[in-house]
């Protein structure tokens, strides 16, 4: 059994970790983990695993616990050994998993479609992420599609998160959208709800000049600017940023660009992730940090968990099958695979059409991968 881990003070390093296999307890379920996406977001875990307590979630094996830290993973597993009543062998589940063979839960609020891991180290953190749906019992579930399910539909659940914070105030009052890493998939998954609504101001995508190029072919955004060329951006019109990068230098030029036109901004990825987090210039009255967690949390208790997942789905649906027209998936062989392109998807270099999926097998040894890293 081996475990993908990362350096948590040096997230460039990371290393495969044997482990030991775990003799289940009484109404613990053993997951085999399948398959699972790793992409940008999955560094935005890392970055905030202290802040966010993303690390909390599967704490780590071998030598130095305090040190290295598991990335969690949005994937699919299958019950291959169960000591619960309510669980039983061969339910496959999507939920969040650790980079790694298997996973030990203890279900919890099991109903004929979800379930709940009441492990208890993880009692204390955001239920959604604890949430594992039995794929099973899904209406016309197909495996075929597991693959976009992984890749997009939490990042494109975020997405609808900012479409309906952007709506629910009335877009802040703004003529024009700014999203800033405009080729990240969360991204263009809020340009897609955006262009199908006909009540969305203008939107821009930011990004760097090699992906210029692909943003528009995309056909989401009204139009495109790189970084370069931010100050083409008309500062007369009242301007919402949507910011997926955390990069502070085009942050703070478009802040000073916009001045009092720059009405709102919601700071949400970190694909800069290792950009310095303050910068002169950057309006932090007016900037508020965006968890989706929470905002999902709020609406369903305004709207009830039934209309939410109704809005939602529709919204996902809708995204993820525009994006399926143009991703390119690339599948990795086990955590070793992973860790061979680690240190690129550190530095922002796998393409932005490009979605990466393991496929979990029987890997062995140890390997222990460093890099520094550079942006896009």
């Amino acid at each position: 059994m081996q475990e993908f881990q990362t350096n948590k003070a040096n997230l460039t390093q990371a290393r495969l970790q044997e482990t030991p296999v775990h003799t289940l307890g009484d109404g613990e379920v053993r997951v085999k983990v399948d398959r699972f996406a790793f992409t940008a977001n999955n560094i935005t875990y890392a970055v905030m695993g202290d802040q966010l307590r993303y690390w909390q979630f599967f704490p780590p094996n071998g030598d130095e616990p305090e040190k290295w830290g598991i990335i969690p993973v949005w994937g699919f597993g299958d019950v291959i050994e169960s000591n619960s009543d309510t669980l039983p062998v061969g339910e496959r589940l999507f939920g969040y998993f650790p980079p790694a063979n298997e996973l030990i839960i203890t279900p919890k609020r099991v109903t004929q479609t979800s379930l709940l891991d009441g492990s208890v180290h993880r009692a204390e953190l955001p239920p959604g992420y604890n949430l594992y749906q039995r794929v099973n019992h899904e209406r016309g579930y197909d495996r075929a599609h597991d693959d976009q399910r992984m890749l997009l539909f939490v990042l494109h659940l975020t997405s609808f998160c900012l479409h309906d914070l952007l709506k629910g105030n009335d877009w802040f009052g703004a003529e024009q959208v700014l999203i800033i890493s405009a080729s990240s998939k969360t991204s263009i998954g809020l340009a897609y709800g955006l262009a199908d609504d006909k009540d969305a101001p203008h939107v821009i995508g930011l990004t760097s000049n090699r992906h210029v190029d692909f943003v528009q072919s995309i056909d989401a955004y009204d139009s495109v600017l790189s970084y370069d060329t931010l100050e083409q951006i008309d500062a007369t019109k009242p301007t919402v940023i949507v910011d997926m990068s955390a990069n502070t230098d085009v942050l703070s030029r478009l802040h000073r660009h916009l001045g009092d036109n720059m009405r709102y901004t919601s700071n949400v990825g970190l694909t800069h992730w290792d950009e310095p987090r303050h910068a002169e210039g950057i309006i932090q009255e007016r900037s508020q940090q965006f968890f989706a967690p929470s905002h999902v949390q709020q609406r369903m208790k305004e709207w009830g968990p039934e209309e939410f997942n109704k809005r939602s789905i529709h919204y996902i649906m809708n995204s993820t099958a525009k994006t399926s027209a143009w991703l390119k998936i690339q599948e990795l062989d086990g955590v070793k695979g992973l860790l061979e392109v680690y240190k690129d998807i550190c530095e922002g270099k796998i393409a932005a059409d490009e979605g990466l999926v393991v496929v979990m097998g029987d890997d062995e040894g140890l390997v222990v991968v460093m890099g520094d890293s550079e942006k896009d």
